[in-house]
């Protein structure tokens, strides 16, 4: 039996609504499989400015590193996005947390159910059988390099950084993940461009000396981008810098067929978070009509990584594998052939997979 505190941080728009059946899927483990999980919320992002004047205040962050993991929502909202000028935005909760809690390793599994071969707009023959684990590093590069003005304004830049430590400790992951898998490692970078890349090059080379077992291929960012859609079962592991790996891995969502469907984790040495891909999504906000099976995933992936509870995580992935069997989908993944009446809301789809758990 397994004693847990879990913090729910639903965030943003639609991040209320998903982490809500996500948090009910957790609920059903714990009592199917006799653990105790125990829970608090915490705000973030919009809602935390909007309460307290800070995206993450210092009460949320306190929580945080006190739990044994976070099932987290989403953040944003449009004002921010129309208003470039906003001095504080949602997202700098976000980055807070990932550096307060050390969060330097981004896992996004980009993993096909075979029911949902028709909704992506890639061909099902190219698709099928498309398994791939994304480590995309969290705490450098361009997101947290110096950044300003000059010129009297007329010139921005922002400078991408790497240190060594920050590319062996993503990288060693990767490779401990790929000895697991089909022992296949891509690595990602632009080395024949930026002086950034060329130093991820050689600390994954010399990592490499450390795995013989494992396959390693060095890709340009702009020949994956093309390989991910032209042959994406060619990928198993995939480990990438912090701004190609948000670009990569949303482009990777439509092999999936919906970002709905994709959960990830952020994780270091200390507490981690479990998030869906996707955003705040205030156009759908409030209408039950949000695709929960990412945030359920992410509690499954959260089972998994953070406690160790792999059969418990494999229920709640066979749960959603057989609801989508059944026929029944949400808006965002249904096709023309879709049955109208099988096409469900944020709720009620959370009701089915509670069904057969």
């Amino acid at each position: 039996m397994a004693k847990k505190h879990i913090l729910i941080v639903p965030g943003d728009g639609i991040g209320q609504e998903v982490t809500a059946v996500g948090k009910k899927v957790l609920d059903k483990i714990a009592a199917r499989f006799n653990h105790e999980f125990t829970y608090d919320e915490a705000l973030i992002g919009h809602v935390a400015i909007e309460a307290t004047g800070d995206p993450l205040p210092a009460e949320s962050l306190e929580k945080m590193k006190n739990s044994d993991a976070v099932l987290f929502g989403a953040v944003g909202h449009p004002k921010y996005d129309n208003d470039p000028s906003a001095k504080v935005r949602p997202e700098q909760g976000l980055l807070k947390m990932r550096k307060e809690l050390g969060l330097y390793a981004n896992l996004r599994p980009i993993k096909l159910f075979d029911e949902l071969l028709g909704a992506s707009s890639i061909k099902p023959e190219i698709l099928k059988g498309a398994d791939i684990l994304f480590f995309r590093e969290l705490t450098g590069d361009i997101y947290f390099g110096e950044k300003g003005r000059k010129n009297n304004g007329d010139t921005a830049y922002d400078v991408a950084e790497y240190s060594r430590y920050e590319v062996q400790r993503i990288g060693r992951k990767a490779f401990e993940a790929a000895k697991t898998r089909r022992k296949k490692l891509v690595s990602v970078d632009k080395a024949n461009v930026l002086e950034s890349s060329r130093l991820w090059r050689e600390e994954i080379q010399k990592l490499a000396l450390e795995y013989p077992d494992i396959e390693v291929e060095y890709q340009f960012v702009d020949a994956t981008a093309m390989i991910l859609i032209k042959e994406p079962t060619r990928f198993d592991v995939v480990v990438t810098a912090n701004l190609f790996g948000d670009i990569l891995t949303d482009e990777a969502s439509q092999i999936a067929g919906s970002m709905g469907m994709l959960a990830s984790a952020s994780i270091g040495d200390g507490t981690g978070v479990y998030e869906p891909i996707h955003g705040s999504a205030h156009d759908i906000t409030g209408k039950g009509l949000a695709n929960p099976m990412a945030s359920v995933l992410s509690a499954a992936l959260l089972l998994d990584i953070s406690f160790g509870l792999k059969e418990e995580s494999e229920a709640i992935i066979s749960a959603i594998d057989q609801v989508l069997k059944k026929g029944f989908r949400t808006r965002d993944i249904a096709d023309k052939t879709t049955d109208p009446s099988m096409i469900l809301g944020t709720d009620a789809i959370g009701e089915e997979i509670l069904k057969l758990l």
